[in-house]
């Protein structure tokens, strides 16, 4: 090897904007090693930050940072990729400003070279880089929350020189002043160098908008991606929960011990993925500010029994799970969705980590400054956090890194979820750990009162959440007279197989309509007491169907009950206004419906001779 030939330290393949920030921080890492000085270190990891930024999506986009043994020693980042995408004219020219060396050379293989001089060092090249390689292998993954916050902290550092260079510009030019009026030409040459460095710090500032506008399109693309996927990924689940209730359920043909085992392991498997769909759906909405909690009146007793019941089963043998009956207090008004997805999460995640002693849930009701506040406190004997570790649970997707972990399945959201549901509630969250002993979980939340909620939009919520939630009655209907009639208007046959056994308990005749475009035909035939409308249809999809039913005089009296899989944010309430109740297929049990159809159906009751 030559002294000019590069000494390669690190190569990424930059697929995307995680790629990018993994660049500039381990660059940023190798430039200090190599014993680089700050203000070049910012200068070249911004300018490469930018022209990654720049060259994304190019195929074959590649980053390759290498020291060339040149006297005094160069440190180069390469950028090479394939087609015909160019780097912005802009950022050439910054480059060539503020940089020692920018080559820019097209071609079938086009590349860009950055470099810049290092200090003079007794150190041998090929040794200085292999001890940057080294260090370079222990980093951690990338946050890009983290490479925000380092940028911003570099950032701030170069603000600050600015600042104190311009103090000290000032005075000098007062000394000088004082010293010597006369010496004007010093003083339009500092002037001048003053006006540079704002221009500068304008510059760096700008450039902190723009990473914070790319990081902010980042969060809404997240958000709106499970937005348009949340039908896509809950429709399904929902009808492999419903088919496997089927199957086991008591009218349904005999299986055999093993089959049993086998369905119900089928079902707890769709509960669980359900349950972190709903949690990322949530996660992505608190995010954007969408996620609203829904106050009512909580049964705190019904509440701690469906956890009970629950979380049993998950405990591992050797683990006692204690939760208490009830609690004794101010009436609790809350969100009873969030409250017990909160507890659900913290229990679980006590669970998954104590092997043995126990896990247990004390509620109790203690007056602050006139404020009635409800304390749950969850408690474990497992493996405990360490103490460096305890915040960065709260991080989305983090995980505490051992032993222990390899045997546990996970996403990282548990807590991190958990917070900001509780924060939502208008509480907090805190924990305390002892390695090796325990974790203690305080959910402390105010006894609030319930939000006033009015007109048919603010109705149609009401009933989705309460079908969405947890706990809700499981019989069966069969205690109700029979209806005369529905209509059924889905176009999703599994949904319709988990539905059809129910309704043949409610109603003498099921018509079922999976072409919307035969729907108003089927309704005007039958003439049903109720029809049952999903929404998300090819057209007329069932907000469409739904307007066509309010203007037909001979059907606007038919009562409609919508049935859908979009969560109830993403409903637009303002055409919901003719249906008397919305219901989510997602946790729908028989009760709820039956109870719901004969509502909506009384005063409808059409006599043998309103029918065709």
């Amino acid at each position: 090897m030559t002294s000019g030939d590069p000494l390669v330290v690190l190569t990424l393949l930059l697929r995307g904007e995680r790629e990018v920030f993994a660049l500039r921080r381990d660059a940023q890492a190798a430039f200090r090693l190599l014993g680089l000085p700050h203000a070049e270190t910012v200068r070249l990891t911004t300018v490469l930050s930018e022209v990654g930024r720049d060259l994304h999506g190019a195929p074959g986009l590649t980053g390759r940072l290498a020291l060339v043994a040149t006297e005094p020693p160069r440190v180069t980042v390469r950028f090479e990729w394939t087609g015909d995408a160019t780097p912005s004219p802009d950022i050439l020219h910054a480059a060539e400003r503020l940089l020692d060396q920018c080559v820019w050379t097209p071609g079938e293989r086009p590349a860009l070279l950055l470099g810049q001089h290092l200090p003079p060092t007794s150190e041998p090249p090929a040794e200085l880089a292999a001890r940057a390689r080294d260090e370079l292998v222990g980093l951690s993954g990338v946050s890009m929350s983290e490479e925000l916050r380092n940028q911003n902290h570099d950032l701030l550092a170069a603000l600050q020189q600015a600042r104190a260079h311009q103090e000290e510009l000032q005075r000098l030019n007062t000394e000088l002043e004082e010293t010597n009026q006369g010496v004007v030409a010093l003083y339009s040459e500092l002037s001048k160098e003053l006006e540079e460095t704002n221009s500068g710090v304008v510059a760096l500032y700008a450039e902190l908008e723009e990473k914070t506008r790319q990081l902010s399109l980042v969060s809404e693309s997240k958000t709106r991606f499970w937005a348009n996927v949340s039908h896509e990924l809950r429709s399904p689940v929902n009808a492999v929960i419903g088919l496997t209730r089927l199957l086991l359920g008591p009218g349904a043909d005999p299986l055999t011990a093993e089959q049993r085992q086998q369905v119900a392991l089928i079902a707890a498997s769709g509960s669980t993925l359900l349950a972190l769909v709903e949690e990322l759906l949530d996660v992505a909405k608190a995010e954007s500010g969408r996620l609203e909690p829904e106050l009512v009146d909580t049964d705190l007793r019904s509440l701690l029994h469906q956890l009970r019941g629950t979380l049993r089963s998950t405990a591992r043998p050797g683990v006692t799970l204690v939760i208490p009956d009830g609690a004794h207090g101010e009436p609790l008004v809350t969100d009873e969705v969030m409250l017990t997805r909160v507890l659900r999460n913290v229990l679980s995640n006590s669970l998954k980590y104590t092997e043995t002693g126990e896990v247990r849930l004390a509620v109790g009701c203690e007056n602050r400054s006139g404020r009635p506040w409800y304390v749950f406190t969850i408690t474990d004997t497992g493996v405990g956090i360490p103490a460096d570790q305890q915040e960065r649970v709260f991080e989305e997707f983090y995980q505490v890194r051992g032993p222990h972990q390899r045997a546990v399945a996970g996403t990282g959201l548990g807590l991190p979820y958990a917070r900001k549901l509780t924060e939502l509630l208008g509480g907090r969250l805190s924990l305390a750990s002892t390695l090796g002993e325990g974790t203690r979980v305080v959910v402390e939340l105010p006894a609030r009162t319930r939000s006033p909620l009015s007109g048919p939009a603010a109705a149609a919520d009401a009933d989705a959440g309460t079908a969405a939630g947890a706990g809700l009655d499981d019989e069966d209907g069969t205690g109700l007279p029979l209806l005369g009639s529905l209509v059924v208007i889905d176009d999703d046959p599994a949904f319709l197989a988990t539905l059809r056994p129910v309704l043949s308990r409610l109603a003498h005749t099921v018509t079922e309509v999976a072409d919307s475009a035969e729907a108003m035909a089927a309704v005007r035939r039958e003439r049903p007491d109720a029809v049952l409308l999903d929404l998300s249809m090819s057209p007329p999809d069932g907000y469409q169907l739904l307007e066509h039913l309010a203007r037909d005089r001979a059907l606007a009296s038919v009562p409609v009950v919508v049935l859908t899989a979009t969560d109830h944010d993403g409903l637009d309430r303002s055409r919901l206004a003719h249906a008397r109740a919305v219901l989510g297929k997602i946790h729908l049990t028989p009760g709820r419906l039956a109870g719901v159809l004969h509502r909506s159906s009384d005063g409808h009751r059409p006599q043998d001779g309103d029918r065709p």
